[in-house]
């Protein structure tokens, strides 16, 4: 298998930083990966590891880090905003380049075997690589949390896929392939996290929402958040995500206070939104100088 896959692991560690720095160590130092990005959070306890490289390379990287992870973190000590099932929290493949969402959905499987036969860490597989059509949604795998695992693991619907039905202190792993999907929180200018909940409620796809989004309201940095993954950022653009928020803030008298974006998006969900804002209807990337420097540069 060749050509370039992208991991972004997520980490029940947002607050110690020198076991953030741990962890990332033990990926970039993995022979053929880049880290491209990372970022921490304090409320939410959890940091985004954004890397990629050749396949192989990739896969030694996300074992890495996930050993690492299950060495400093214990989750009987862990508390934060956003759900986790372990140290090592989700773990997704994401093809970038010269291979398929089927190579990513196999190199999931192939990390889930390693991790539960060499860590002893249980494993569950979902979106594309799921097992069972009722593991594919992240949210309904996550559903109880670690806590929660700990007591449910032994029954027939929470068995992991691979590894025993126990519960060490590095929780279990969620491990998974899928498309590129953006990473995306919305500050209010409120502290009152019903708000953010109610306006999740009203705009992710499982509440009768928009199609992709998947949201939960949190309280970060003393501010309601609301918190989202876009899943399928070209049937939901960012401007529609965003313009639907500022309409149910409306109704509770609040507004967008600001934004953040965990990791990395794609370069033509920020040209939408930009041709969207400023109504620029016959906008191509054509139009881009950078695009004709990228192209002469190519054919050099």
């Amino acid at each position: 298998m060749s050509g370039i896959v992208e991991c972004v692991p997520n980490f029940s560690e947002g607050r110690r930083l020198e076991v953030v720095e741990a962890i990332v160590a033990a990926i970039a130092s993995t022979p053929g990966v880049k880290v491209l990005h990372r970022t921490s959070d304090y409320d939410h306890n959890r940091s985004v590891v954004t890397f990629a490289g050749a396949p192989e390379a990739v896969l030694a990287g996300a074992f890495a880090g996930v050993r690492v992870a299950s060495e400093l973190i214990d989750m009987d000590a862990h508390s934060g905003a956003h759900p986790r099932l372990g140290a090592a929290d989700v773990v997704p493949f994401v093809p970038i380049r010269g291979v398929s969402l089927q190579d990513c959905v196999e190199l999931a499987h192939r990390l889930g075997q390693r991790v539960a036969h060499e860590l002893g860490i249980p494993v569950y597989l979902y979106e594309a690589a799921a097992q069972r059509p009722e593991r594919r949604n992240l949210a309904d795998v996550r559903r109880g949390e670690y806590e929660g695992l700990k007591v449910s693991i032994h029954t027939p619907e929470r068995a992991p896929d691979y590894g025993a039905p126990q519960v060490g202190k590095a929780g279990a792993v969620v491990i998974g392939a899928r498309e590129v999907l953006i990473a995306f929180n919305v500050f209010l200018n409120t502290t009152d996290v019903k708000v953010a909940q109610a306006i999740a409620r009203a705009i992710r796809q499982s509440s009768g929402g928009l199609v992709g989004v998947k949201a939960l309201g949190l309280l970060v940095d003393g501010r309601a958040q609301v918190s989202m993954n876009l899943t399928d950022y070209r049937r939901t653009p960012l401007h529609r995500v965003v313009e639907m928020i500022r309409s149910e803030c409306l109704r509770y008298g609040v507004a967008i206070a600001r934004s953040e974006l965990i990791g990395l998006l794609p370069e033509d969900a920020l040209l939408d939104a930009a041709a969207w804002y400023l109504q620029l209807h016959d906008f191509t990337p054509d139009r881009l100088l950078e695009t004709h420097f990228r192209t002469w540069r190519d054919s050099l």
